[in-house]
């Protein structure tokens, strides 16, 4: 399967997953939460494909650092240069700016297991993929 195909679906499917645990947590979500989902999955995806025998907790604490940062990114834009009022964290204990704050760092840290499982799940189905797709 050609990479472009790969990242699009990855993107897609991480940007759907992301905005589900939104609704499923906040009640709804915003459009650029779906962006940087699929930007989340897509990044940890090619890193941990990369390097498949990488201890789970260098993982994830990867995924922490990279969702947290994605996050913050994404609510410097939306939220502080544009506006949109989208989230604010300033309520709670250790953010930064209202855009992230250290508990959440910590539940990315553990959301980043399934992220993994999925990351891995989702090389073999694209392996698989690959002969099926040269044949034609």
């Amino acid at each position: 399967m050609p990479k472009a195909i790969e990242n699009l679906i990855l993107f897609l499917f991480g940007g759907a997953i992301y905005s589900m645990i939104e609704v499923l947590f906040r009640g709804y979500t915003h459009w650029s939460m779906t962006l940087t989902g699929g930007l989340c999955l897509l990044i940890l995806y090619r890193r941990f494909t990369a390097r498949p025998h990488e201890p789970l907790l260098m993982k994830c604490l990867f995924g922490a650092i990279v969702i947290t940062a994605l996050e913050f990114a994404a609510g410097c834009i939306v939220n502080l240069w544009l506006g949109w009022g989208i989230w604010d964290y300033s309520g709670l204990m250790f953010n930064l700016f209202g855009q992230i704050c250290l508990p959440f760092s910590a539940i990315w840290f553990f959301i980043t297991i399934p992220a993994a499982a999925l990351s891995e799940f989702l090389s073999k189905r694209f392996a698989e993929m690959k002969p099926l797709i040269a044949e034609t």
